[in-house]
């Protein structure tokens, strides 16, 4: 994936891999979704699956993957597919040698003329605490373990162009909608922070389509990622995801009429509901724009290490 200029490349895929991924069972698995203290999604699966030792290193410019590599992300999708089939429903597996322990798999969609990326990616690397440790890892592999814990970043993300590369790679062009969010840095020597307006304006976006005094920390629907407005995807059967995609088109075109609004209420303060820019603009939004929000609500709670983690639950209309 490359962020210097905005484009999501699509390169080699797995043949093995893709026929797993067809051939998965037609009923759905069962799982929990959450979220970490430190903010991170994961799905807790009904039985733990092992995932294997795998390279740790990966040179940025060679688009196909090592065979042990290979062969380590086909034992783990095939366990996943008899899981949770619904996952993987129209995916297609790519590989991604800047991300290599994040396997990435995406499906595109088009409404009203305008591309969206589905990109689902599963965090592979080793969580103390969370992981339970088979065999220990070294300086070139990752440990193998098992765990009901997979956390993933599933995001669905507005394609302004795709382009076919020269090598068989597809570069999908992320429409960047947002200004530059970097606004200057904190602190001195060591301690220089850099100061980004990605959060605050992730803030802004979805309360603006959240009902009012709804919580749902910290699970945040509409974000800015890729310098563009994205939707954190929390239903991953293929039904949810396509479900959720005109509200984002709609979304979308509310935030893009107001975007310049937004910025500039956040360049000299953090986010607030009291903020008068968000205040008017909240007041705009139809409540059709709300109405798929309203079933979701967290629930904390400690896990088996004494951790605040938070579980996404949804209840019928």
């Amino acid at each position: 994936m490359d962020f210097a200029d905005s484009r999501i490349v699509l390169a080699s895929t797995d043949t093995t891999l893709q026929d797993l991924l067809r051939t998965a069972p037609n009923n759905p698995g069962s799982f929990s979704r959450h979220f970490t203290q430190g903010e991170d999604f994961f799905i807790s699966l009904a039985e733990p699956v092992t995932v294997p030792s795998l390279p740790i290193h990966h040179p940025v410019n060679q688009p196909k993957p090592a065979k042990e590599y290979r062969q380590g992300i086909q034992t783990l999708v095939s366990q996943l597919v008899q899981q949770v089939p619904q996952l993987f429903q129209g995916l297609t597996y790519f590989f991604d040698p800047r991300d290599h322990l994040r396997p990435s798999f995406y499906q595109l969609y088009r409404i009203a003329g305008q591309y969206y990326l589905y990109l689902l990616k599963i965090d592979l690397t080793f969580h103390p605490g969370r992981h339970h440790t088979l065999a220990l890892g070294s300086n070139d592999a990752s440990p193998e373990y098992r765990t009901k814990a997979l956390i993933l970043e599933a995001d669905m993300i507005p394609i302004s162009r795709i382009d076919n590369g020269t090598d068989g790679t597809k570069h999908l062009v992320v429409h960047q909608s947002v200004s530059d969010t970097w606004i200057g840095e904190t602190g001195r020597g060591y301690f220089v922070q850099g100061i980004w307006l990605d959060r605050e304006l992730t803030k802004f976006f979805s309360k603006l389509f959240l009902p009012r005094g709804k919580r749902t920390y910290p699970y945040y629907p509409f974000t800015c990622k890729y310098r563009s407005i994205c939707l954190t995807v929390i239903h991953l059967d293929a039904q949810g995801r396509k479900g959720f995609l005109p509200l984002l088109h709609q979304a979308r075109g509310y935030i893009l009429d107001h975007l310049a609004t937004i910025e500039d209420a956040l360049r000299n303060q953090e986010f607030s509901e009291n903020l008068p820019a968000f205040a008017s603009l909240y007041e705009e939004i139809p409540d059709s724009l709300r109405r798929g929000f309203s079933t979701i609500s967290m629930e904390a709670y400690l896990n088996d290490q004494e951790m605040r983690e938070y579980e996404i639950i949804e209840k019928s209309l």
